[in-house]
């Protein structure tokens, strides 16, 4: 019989182990556990935007980032063909016992994909590493950067889009310090504030204080349930000016069974949200004089996945994300992105457990607050080895 603690602690582990790889080897080196996986991605998509492509080096040619889903009249353009690897990634970790009878862990994870430098595409196609991971964990703390305690990952379906429901849902990583016990976390992350102004989006470092999250899991036999709070402070001082405001949010997820099946959930609410939600799709506040104004906002996912046999499975997914923009103050912000939504569809098919072939059809459509609007359609194809 599953109780309950077992339950709790596969779902913790499988959450950490889903942010680094499907598979891992091991290995022991002196005292220490060595661990290390990772997998090799190939993806090529045909994108068809309404108003036009994006230019070749923007990073929603490489995945789906609401953000820069063009919006205009359509200009019949033709569908774009890309092909890259940059998904693939690698990861590596190390468990050892000390002489106090604890244990202290370490993870670090890289990766290619949305990279400070880029290559080009004409000869090389070299691009640099990234990292996506690189944490110790020990005596139910956790220390180093790793995925926000405000993000459910576990909630996260099975699509072949590095993201897939991208404006639905949660997406951080950053530095911070997390301690759990039982089915609480709490953490203290790293501050960052994205302000709209007259001169366009600014980015802010300048916080007083960390972003703070608080976390709850409840797990049984049928699935789990994630609720999770985050509270923070938006930040503008340039020159003589100093203003601030206060953010906060609520996120609740989670997965339950069907059968063999599972449907995976998330929805999302706050006030001065920002970066925390569809990869910044809207910004955390706009600058109203020498005052912020924090702009609300609403997002969420569903994702149904069906198990066709023990090769076969598929992933039908709908995700939307609506900000409340003050129309008073559009003078300043310009035309900012007023809705957000996509649906997709794939197959996936996997001969042996780590190999998986697959197809994704993805319908995506961005509206501004005046009304201007786009969309985008995408044929996705990814052949995938975990190792």
């Amino acid at each position: 019989m599953t109780t309950k603690s077992t339950v709790l602690k596969t779902l913790t582990a499988t959450a950490v182990l889903c942010a680094l790889s499907a598979t891992a080897q091991a290995a022991t080196i002196g005292g220490t556990d060595v661990t290390y996986g990772g997998y090799i991605k190939l993806d090529a998509m045909w994108s068809d935007y309404s108003a036009g492509a994006p230019a070749g080096t923007n990073v929603g040619r490489d995945f789906y980032v609401p953000s820069t889903l063009t919006v205009g009249v359509d200009n019949n353009s033709d569908a774009v063909f890309d092909m890259h690897a940059r998904q693939s990634r690698f990861n590596f970790g190390t468990s050892t016992l000390l002489d106090n009878g604890k244990t202290i862990s370490s993870k670090i994870e890289i990766d290619f994909l949305a990279s400070a430098t880029g290559g080009n595409e004409r000869v090389s196609n070299s691009y640099a590493p990234r990292i996506r991971h690189a944490f110790i964990s020990y005596d139910s703390w956790l220390f180093g950067q790793t995925w926000s305690n405000f993000q459910n990952v576990g909630a996260l379906p099975e699509t072949l889009d590095f993201v897939g429901p991208a404006e639905g849902t949660v997406f951080v990583r950053q530095a911070q310090v997390k301690y759990t016990t039982g089915a609480w976390s709490f953490s203290l992350e790293n501050p960052e504030s994205t302000i709209t102004t007259s001169n366009g989006m600014a980015v802010t470092d300048d916080a007083s204080l960390p972003d703070f999250t608080a976390r709850y899991t409840h797990a049984a036999d049928w699935g789990n349930l994630v609720v999770a709070a985050l509270a923070r402070q938006l930040t503008y001082k340039v020159g003589g000016l100093d203003a601030d405001e206060t953010s906060i949010g609520i996120s609740a997820s989670g997965m339950f069974k069907v059968g063999q099946d599972n449907v995976k959930f998330m929805l999302t609410q706050g006030k001065g949200l920002g970066r925390y939600v569809g990869l910044n799709v809207a910004h955390g506040a706009v600058l109203n004089g020498d005052e912020l104004d924090a702009i609300d906002s609403t997002s969420g996912f569903i994702a149904y996945q069906h198990n066709w046999n023990n090769q076969w499975r598929s992933t039908f997914l709908y995700s939307f994300f609506s900000a409340d923009n003050n129309t008073d103050l559009l003078t300043i912000t310009g035309d900012p992105t007023e809705s957000s939504q996509s649906y997709s569809a794939n197959i996936l098919y996997s001969p042996v457990k780590r190999l998986t072939f697959g197809a994704e059809l993805k319908h995506a459509e961005r509206e501004t607050e005046s009304g201007v609007d786009g969309d985008l359609d995408r044929l996705q194809l990814s052949v995938k080895y975990a190792f």
